[in-house]
């Protein structure tokens, strides 16, 4: 069986320098607040290009944190509106739902299932602050006509950049979060996440809300959380980072291949217009769920991203009035390939051959 995702062959290269940087930090006596998250903060800032990097317990907290730091500093308040993708994972828009902030959906560009600048500029009201692309699957949205439009209405950019770990952001941006779940291309041994900004004053709020509120030990200036990266989580990402960019090189080189060699009229891969990592490798075809199965009865394990989309979800019951038909035709015809450093030449020349089959 070829697995979806192998984490323990992706991170095999790297097994002696783990238990070797676990075993410093077990070593230091300091877990929480050393050496490995700030060297971490600093080598995450230079590799992206960003001049302030504030780690923080996973990726959900980072956005979190980000917007509820805008709030504290007059920004935003409670109630305004932030333009979401409305085909995203739920937890871009969860933490707008978090911090009193009114989530507004909108439809992706079909071919590449990203944001679509003109469907956001249709969306932006007078109540509207905040725009939050997501950079999904691992291409990096439009941000130039994205950013245009943001900057001529005077909105906020936080980019959600979960999955596009290795593809710059825009750092004309007023911020982006990153998370290190296990599965990312950039990948801890449990939950991480992070900031990067150009904005000071914000990485300071960030910093100090994610500690409690504390502006130092016991003197707490706002309402705040523990969303703490721990320094075992730290020195693994250190140690996985130099390795980052070869990574992504492969799952380039895997893509490449299947969007030559499938070849079923029934499937359809979608545009790459941008820069592109490929954290999932995601296709279309109107009878998904039979090529999922003939996949799987041919030895190949899939994933849907993402079977249900927000408007669908109870947790937003106030939606499923809404139509958004091209976030629910791609729900009901997505379906995500293997595609990681580890995954064999052999591996995928059976993927491409079951697909051609099917």
């Amino acid at each position: 069986m070829i697995p979806y995702l192998d984490l323990h062959s992706i991170n095999a290269p790297y097994a002696e320098q783990i238990k070797s940087a676990m075993q410093r930090v077990v070593d230091s006596g300091w877990y929480l607040f050393g050496g490995e998250v700030a060297a971490f903060e600093r080598e995450w800032a230079a590799y992206c290009g960003a001049q302030h990097c504030t780690a923080c317990a996973n990726g959900l907290d980072a956005l979190r944190l980000v917007l509820r730091a805008w709030i504290e500093m007059g920004r935003l308040h409670r109630g305004d509106e932030v333009i979401v993708p409305a085909n995203t994972y739920i937890a871009s828009i969860l933490a707008v739902s978090d911090n009193g902030l009114v989530p507004v959906p909108v439809e992706p560009d079909p071919n590449t299932f990203l944001m679509c600048a003109a469907n956001v500029a249709s969306a932006i009201t007078s109540r509207t602050r905040v725009l939050l692309p997501v950079h999904l699957y691992g291409q990096l949205c439009d941000m130039d006509a994205l950013m245009v439009i943001a900057r001529s209405n005077d909105l906020l950019v936080l980019e959600d950049c979960a999955q596009c770990h290795g593809v710059a952001p825009s750092y004309r941006s007023d911020a982006q979060a990153w998370s290190f779940y296990p599965g990312k291309n950039l990948g801890a041994m449990g939950d991480a996440g992070a900031v990067t900004t150009s904005d000071a004053g914000l990485a300071e709020v960030v910093r100090q809300l994610g500690y409690y509120g504390s502006v130092r030990k016991y003197v707490h200036r706002y309402k705040g959380l523990n969303s703490r990266m721990d320094e075992l989580q730290a020195a693994v990402l250190r140690e996985k980072l130099p390795d980052l960019d070869r990574c992504n090189h492969r799952r380039q080189a895997i893509a490449a291949r299947y969007n030559a060699e499938i070849s079923n009229p029934a499937v359809r891969v979608p545009s790459a217009n941008a820069p592109h990592v490929w954290h999932i490798c995601p296709l279309l075809c109107g009878r998904r769920d039979e090529l999922q199965q003939h996949l799987l009865d041919n030895g190949v394990q899939t994933q849907i991203h993402y079977p249900i989309p927000p408007h669908r979800q109870e947790a937003y019951a106030e939606w499923r009035s809404m139509s958004l038909p091209i976030s629910e035709s791609i729900a009901a015809q997505e379906l995500s390939l293997p595609c990681h450093p580890a995954l064999a030449d052999a591996d995928v020349s059976q993927i491409i051959d079951v697909i051609n089959r099917f």
